[in-house]
């Protein structure tokens, strides 16, 4: 597995209509936790329907994938109903092909301090 069919899979998720083909990249016995609320959803049909009843639009942007074997970090931007971006981080863990456990994290960002400004490089 690469970067490119990791992120061609999450691409296919949050791009894809169907409920169904955008959770094809999950085992059927997937685990999904959002560590920063402490909520653990168990089960692909659990996510398909989690997510088909969440009451935002959500827009992605993919900042950097990298990774290797079976454990993959997505760094991405996300917006909830095309209002200001958070950051987000989603750790992917993989049994074969596909995910067996997702664990999610969004925050705001910040403005950085000035008093580190001679210490730090360009983006």
């Amino acid at each position: 597995m690469d970067a490119g069919t990791v992120k061609a899979m999450l691409e296919q998720h949050f791009t894809s209509a169907d409920p169904i083909r955008s959770h094809e990249m999950y085992h059927d016995d997937a685990v999904l936790e959002f560590p920063q609320s402490g909520e653990r959803f168990v089960g692909v049909d659990n996510l398909r329907e989690w997510r088909a009843n969440y009451p935002a639009s959500t827009t992605v942007e993919f900042r950097e994938i990298r990774g290797r074997a079976d454990l993959w970090v997505a760094e991405l931007s996300i917006s909830y109903d095309e209002g200001p971006w958070s950051f987000g981080v989603s750790i992917l863990e993989f049994r074969g092909d596909r995910i067996a456990r997702e664990s999610i994290y969004v925050a705001e960002g910040w403005a950085p301090p000035e008093w580190r400004a001679e210490w730090r490089s360009a983006p």
